[in-house]
């Protein structure tokens, strides 16, 4: 530490967690390292991949935004670029961690919050995907159609593996329960929703109709669990009222799962006739295409519920004063999906209130994500967000 400078220690929290760090009068960080990329390395936790979902669901929206202008679609085809430097950044960071830290890294298996956030892994790679596949050449096909496996099969690991270390492992109270619970099992669905886009541009082969079919069976294991888990949470808020406002944001998870889960639908409904028709199966195709677009308007609705409750408990939060911290990205990714859904409703339904809807959802999620990237560069500058929380667990 320099002389002459006063430090004193500041507890920070960041969605279910919290840690020490030194705060100086001068704004200076205090790196707890000697290095302070390897400071950095050190302290790099999974929940740094929900930057990368956020970036990446907004750069989607923008997409899809109806009669966008080539300069809209110019930046939606940047944000795109740029979560891909990103995901890179954080891919990079935490492999750097688990070789010259295994010892630590290891920790996080055993640390009720910080392992949940291995689901934003998949969930930021699914935005790439989907990038690839708005953005990029026909003769990236057969790239997308490679990492959608990997995706899928990140989703996978990530819903059976942490549900098993939350039984095993992990102490979970239902009175200190969260919407994070969610996270593990919500990339199955994201993963469901590429599905439909990915079929959608494939030709009709037999490696599509394993893609289609997959679809379904991730939606499935996605939506049946976080049902069953929305249902407890919405006891656990009853019973114990609602989280500390340090953890406000893990509030709008709630949304995640349903938006996505409408979303979802969508996407096969417009892959299934195509793909069913090759199967001689035209009457199934056609069924699950209207199955699909009902079943995303009731989910719709859930959504539009969630959002609604949302929404009025965080503006609780903000008058009592809304600290930040990572967790304020769990803003940005949900409603992305929820404006996704809309958008998409708007294209099957022709309803002008689902197309004003969306258009009003994306420009929420932009302000949203350049007010928490910008407070997120700041942290990042003042090394301040970096911290394990797993280093302090004995």
């Amino acid at each position: 530490m320099v002389a002459g400078r006063r430090c004193r220690p500041r507890v920070f929290r960041t969605a279910g967690f919290e840690f020490m760090s030194a705060v100086c009068t001068d704004k200076t960080p205090v790196p707890s390292e000697p290095h302070a990329l390897l400071a950095v390395v050190r302290q790099f936790t999974p929940n740094w991949f929900t930057v990368t979902m956020g970036t990446g669901i907004l750069s989607l929206a923008l997409a899809r935004l109806p009669q966008a202008s080539p300069a809209l679609h110019a930046l939606a085809e940047a944000l795109w670029w740029i979560n891909i430097a990103l995901f890179a950044a954080c891919s990079l960071l935490y492999a750097a961690r688990w070789l010259l830290f295994a010892g630590e890294a290891r920790r996080v298996f055993s640390h009720g919050s910080m392992s949940l956030f291995f689901g934003a892994v998949p969930m930021g790679f699914a935005t790439l995907v989907n990038g690839l596949l708005i953005f990029g050449s026909a003769r990236m096909l057969p790239l997308a159609h490679a990492l959608w496996w990997i995706d899928a099969a990140m989703a996978v690991v990530c819903a059976v593996a942490i549900p098993y270390l939350m039984f095993t492992r992990h102490d979970h109270r239902l009175d200190t329960m969260t919407a994070l619970w969610l996270m593990p099992v919500v990339a199955c669905v994201v993963s469901s929703a590429s599905a439909g886009l990915l079929v959608a541009r494939m030709p009709s082969s037999a490696a599509a109709d394993r893609v289609f079919w997959c679809g379904y069976a991730l939606w499935a294991m996605s939506m049946l669990p976080a049902f069953g888990i929305q249902a407890v949470l919405f006891l656990r808020m009853a019973v114990h009222r609602l989280p500390a406002r340090d953890v406000a944001a893990t509030c709008w998870l709630s949304l995640g799962p349903v938006a996505t889960g409408a979303l979802a639908l969508l996407t096969l409904a417009d892959a299934a006739p195509s793909t069913l028709a090759v199967q001689a199966e035209p009457a199934l195709g056609e069924t699950l295409r209207h199955v699909g677009v009902f079943g995303a308007l009731l989910l719709w609705g859930a959504s539009l519920w969630w959002f609604a409750l949302a929404a009025l408990i965080t503006l609780g939060y903000l008058r009592q004063g809304l600290p930040f911290n990572l967790g304020w990205w769990a803003f940005t990714f949900p409603i992305g999906n929820f404006a996704l859904c809309t958008l998409a409703l708007a294209a099957h339904t022709h309803a002008g209130l689902f197309a004003i809807a969306g258009q009003a959802l994306v420009l929420l999620l932009a302000l949203i994500w350049i007010v928490v990237a910008g407070r997120t560069l700041r942290g990042v500058l003042s090394l301040q967000l970096f911290h394990a929380p797993c280093l302090a667990q004995a």
